[in-house]
């Protein structure tokens, strides 16, 4: 009698929230992430969305600021967040579901200039760098002894570049070509010069530490099936 309650307990709750929809948490990063008439498309927007329909769950994908997506993500129970790179400080911060790519990351100047040089990490050191709060590849960066300018999002970490306010950001390659193509800018105006290997990690659909089991369940299986079917929009 227990376990036939427990199963109806189980399935009821399964039901209502395949009825409601679930706070899903991202940050602009073209053309993964992108605000088109203000919802959150993109090609691994839509990967994200192809998981939660196979898991007959409905996702309600919000767009912030990385700083606030990942406090809300941090702080709400039954919320989603993607692509957040797993690494061992957030080991057990957070559930993870999925992993949707890989980021390459390293240090990206303005294509003109020539009086940025870096060989070895040690080096940028020298020169101002952007790098957005509650960002891993910032946190990391933080312990080997850099001092950053702090910003709430990559786009805001372009912005200050463009400005010529810092010398650097951080960010991958293929990333950056795709948000100069979103910036509008001329081919060959920013430049990828140096691959810090301490920022090759992979990105995850993650949750909150408090979300029911059943949906992370739910969801990596779903994972699983969509994966077979459509391979990863993130892969490089």
């Amino acid at each position: 009698m227990k376990y036939l309650l427990y199963l109806l307990c189980l399935i009821s709750s399964v039901f209502i929230h395949a009825k409601e929809s679930l706070l899903v948490v991202t940050e602009l990063a073209p053309p993964n992430q992108v605000l088109i008439n203000g919802e959150v498309a993109g090609v691994g927007t839509e990967f994200i969305r192809d998981i939660f329909k196979e898991a007959e769950l409905t996702p309600n994908i919000q767009m912030y600021p990385w700083a606030r997506a990942y406090k809300i993500a941090s702080e709400l129970k039954n919320t989603f967040i993607y692509s957040l790179a797993r690494t061992v400080e957030r080991e057990n911060k957070f559930h993870w579901i999925a992993p949707v790519g890989k980021f390459h990351l390293g240090f990206i100047s303005l294509a003109g200039r020539c009086d940025i040089i870096i060989n070895n990490t040690e080096q940028a050191k020298n020169y101002k760098i952007a790098m957005q709060r509650n960002d891993f590849s910032t946190q990391t960066l933080s312990k080997l002894g850099f001092e950053v300018v702090l910003t709430s999002d990559i786009q805001k970490s372009y912005d200050l570049l463009l400005a010529k306010k810092v010398d650097l950001i951080v960010d991958d390659p293929l990333y950056m070509q795709q948000m100069s193509d979103y910036l509008k800018l001329e081919k060959g105006y920013l430049n990828f010069i140096y691959k810090i290997d301490e920022l090759t990690v992979d990105a995850y659909l993650a949750a909150n530490k408090e979300t029911n089991s059943d949906l992370i369940e739910k969801l990596q299986a779903a994972f699983l099936k969509v994966k077979e079917d459509k391979g990863l929009p993130y892969g490089k």
